[in-house]
């Protein structure tokens, strides 16, 4: 199908949802068929990013070609995976691609340097963290990255690891506490580099969405606008 956009979901679920609900609710459409095709794939076997990155666990990759692969088959002209995590193996899945593919951190800080603010706050997992996913492209643009204290990040790992235990009320007392540590420090807006923090601060993100940059909406955005590149129509992201 043309223009059909293959998720490459499961890391964890959770965050595959947010990303289905964000399609549906930034495309601009005024009936079911107006909206974005998309094939998603939720299968979460796929081993622990944070735990191979950091511990020396099974690498995701094999598993995650295997499933971008499936995406392929089936049809998807682009694939997008709501993880930041992953997305360390994101040259290896895109050089395996016959297809388009939207990297999350790209996508995200496009909208880090729209924003014009220069002292950028951080949160997500150790092992983005580790691997300077994000600081290295906040410092290359001559912004100032803030992470958290090593007493912070674990906090922020603790309230990760309660969400995909579904626990949310203590995941988001424990989030949101790290992100008023971050504006304390001085942060003008934060990253919210793993795409379960959006879900976690789904509250403090509607109340001060200037506050935040939300990595799964990023890269949503960036999806729709390949969508309607594709398929030559315009106006179909909800401003």
């Amino acid at each position: 199908m043309k223009g059909l956009i293959g998720v490459l979901g499961g890391m964890g679920p959770a965050a595959t949802v947010d990303m289905f609900n964000k399609f549906v609710t930034f495309t601009a459409a005024g009936s079911d068929q107006e909206h974005i095709p998309l094939i998603i794939s939720s299968i979460p076997d796929i081993p622990d990013r944070t735990t191979a990155l950091m511990h020396g666990g099974t690498s995701p990759l094999p598993t995650m070609t295997d499933y971008m692969k499936r995406l392929e088959k089936a049809g998807a002209e682009c694939i997008v995976i709501p993880c930041n995590t992953a997305h360390y193996w994101f040259s290896e899945l895109k050089e395996a691609s016959d297809v388009d593919m939207l990297s999350i951190v790209e996508t995200t800080m496009d909208e880090v340097v729209a924003s014009g603010k220069r002292r950028i706050g951080l949160l997500a997992t150790n092992a983005t963290m580790y691997m300077g996913l994000y600081q290295n492209s906040i410092e290359a643009r001559g912004l100032e990255c803030i992470s958290p204290t090593e007493e912070s990040q674990q906090r922020v790992m603790e309230s990760i690891y309660a969400l995909k235990a579904g626990e949310l009320p203590r995941a988001t007392q424990m989030m949101v506490e790290q992100a008023e540590a971050l504006f304390d420090r001085g942060a003008e807006i934060i990253v919210l580099g793993c795409t379960e923090v959006p879900v976690i601060l789904a509250d403090a993100v509607l109340q001060n969405p200037e506050k935040y940059v939300d990595s799964t909406g990023a890269l949503v955005r960036a999806g729709i606008r390949w969508y309607e590149k594709r398929m030559g129509k315009n106006h179909l992201l909800v401003e």
